[in-house]
Order: structure tokens, then C-alpha cells, then sequence
């Protein structure tokens, strides 16, 4: 049980809340006190969030949603919003990862990837900006990527959407720095979750499949520095839920329009 109770009296939605680092993340804020509306594409995923939860004297609200459907996301965002009676913080933690050699990448597969990562965080946001201009303390927590500024190897596509997420924030958050919203992104690096390690159950949350030929000499370059529990390269969910929990609650009233790198020291 987490010591703080940031999230008392706040709501918050959170998207990819079905496995991996959004589902610690609706656990995280729970512990906290918070009211939690959790959406995913996998209702198996949300079903294993609510047996997680355990009681949580009717806090957690669960919702269907696929991020990359205009329609789901529209009625998914009204109907959390109608079930809290309102909306405090966003968490757009959902997405998706492919991996292959560029050459190799599909338009498909490149536009696919861009919408679940992108266009999903664009249009949950959009959606959820009327209920968050009443909310108290609005804040937006957008899941950015170590890919975004640092090389990752066979992930072109990953590290485009994961980049433009990063710019997004920094243009939204000045855009409603003046009505008190804030924006800011976390970006994973070296976590454990449904993308890493393909145990996840949202279904849009698949392993790297990296190719077989892939050249593991480059991942050099991407190891996290501090040592992990139980040995390895990835840390658990709860080292970027905890962060995540920060940048949402009123006591990072001054912070906006930035990223917090969350890798174990890869890239210093």
C-alpha cells in the first residue's frame, strides 16, 4: 500500500491500463486514494486489473476503448467521464511496438503503429480536454520513449510516434499553460511490460519480434546502469508508475512541458 494519498477526491483516466506499466500505473494511483477509469482494448486485461485491485470501494471503473478508433475513443472518454463525474488527470500509457529491419518495415505496419502511439494519444486528449478545463489541477501525462532521442535499433516506427507524442506535449502544454493544464511525458527505457516481453494481455500490446537476424551487438548501446532485481536488462512496471503518479498529482503544480527519462542510467 503506498504511503502518500495524492489522489484523495481526483479522477483519472488512464489508457493501456489492461498489463504492463498502465495497469501498474492504475494500481499505483489507486493505493493513492484516486478514482481510476481504466481502458483498454483487452476486456481480459481489464478484468485482470480489477482482480489486481481487489476492493477499492467502487473506485475503479473500467472501459473498453480502442485508441485507434476515432468512434471508441469518443464513447469510451464520455462514458468514463460520466461514470467519475469528471475528470482531474489523463494518463495516455497505451501502445504498441513493432519491430523489423527498415528495409523490411510495410507501410502497414509503419502507419499502424503510428496511429495506436500517436493519433491515439491525440484523439483520447482531445477528448478528454473538455472535462479536464473543470477538473482540479488538470494534468496530462503522455508516455514518450528513450527511442525518441536515443537510437534503438530496428524500432523506425516506434521511435517516429514516440517522438511526435514528445513534440506534442511540448506544443499542448504551452498551448493550456495560461487555462492551467499541465503536459508532460515520461519516457520509458529498459521496463518490463506487454512490448518488451509479449506476456501482456491488451491485444495491442505484442513483443518487439525483433528480426532473426538482428545484430544483438547494437543493444550495447541501451543497457540500463543500475542493476535490476532478479538480474537481466528490463525493470518492473512500478519504476515509471511511480513517476507517472508524480507528474499527475497537484504537487507538481510547477512542472509542464518536459520528460522524465526513466531507463537506469542508460543514456547519461
Amino acid at each position: 500500500m503506498a504511503t502518500l494519498q495524492r489522489f484523495t477526491d481526483r479522477r483519472v483516466l488512464i489508457t493501456g491500463a489492461g498489463s504492463g506499466i498502465g495497469q501498474a500505473t492504475a494500481l499505483r494511483i489507486l493505493d493513492e486514494g484516486g478514482a481510476v477509469a481504466a481502458a483498454d482494448v483487452s476486456d481480459a486485461g481489464l478484468a485482470d486489473t480489477q482482480t489486481k485491485a481487489g476492493d477499492t470501494g467502487g473506485r475503479l471503473t473500467t472501459v473498453v476503448m480502442d485508441v485507434g478508433s476515432e468512434d471508441s475513443v469518443t464513447a469510451a472518454v464520455a462514458g468514463a467521464v460520466a461514470e467519475m463525474g469528471g475528470l482531474d488527470a489523463l494518463v495516455n500509457a497505451a501502445g504498441i511496438l513493432r519491430s523489423a529491419h527498415f528495409a523490411d518495415t510495410t507501410l502497414a505496419d509503419f502507419e499502424h503503429v503510428l496511429r495506436i502511439n500517436l493519433i491515439g494519444t491525440f484523439l483520447v486528449t482531445r477528448e478528454a480536454l473538455p472535462a479536464l478545463r473543470n477538473g482540479t489541477a488538470p494534468a496530462v501525462v503522455n508516455f514518450s520513449s528513450t527511442s525518441a532521442n536515443f537510437a534503438h535499433p530496428y524500432m523506425s516506427a516506434y521511435a517516429a510516434s514516440k517522438g511526435g507524442i514528445q513534440a506534442m506535449t511540448h506544443t499542448l502544454a504551452l498551448e493550456f499553460s495560461k487555462e492551467g493544464i499541465r503536459f508532460n511525458c515520461v519516457q520509458p527505457g529498459s521496463i518490463s511490460s506487454g512490448m518488451t516481453d509479449g506476456t501482456g494481455q491488451s491485444g495491442h500490446s505484442i513483443g518487439p519480434g525483433l528480426p532473426e537476424d538482428a545484430d544483438f551487438t547494437l543493444f550495447g548501446k541501451i543497457m540500463p546502469t543500475l542493476p535490476v532485481d532478479g538480474g537481466g536488462m528490463f525493470a518492473k512496471p512500478d519504476a515509471v508508475a511511480a513517476v507517472v503518479a508524480m507528474l499527475a498529482a497537484p504537487e507538481a503544480y510547477f512542472v509542464t512541458g518536459t520528460e522524465v527519462r526513466i531507463d537506469g542510467g542508460t543514456h547519461m
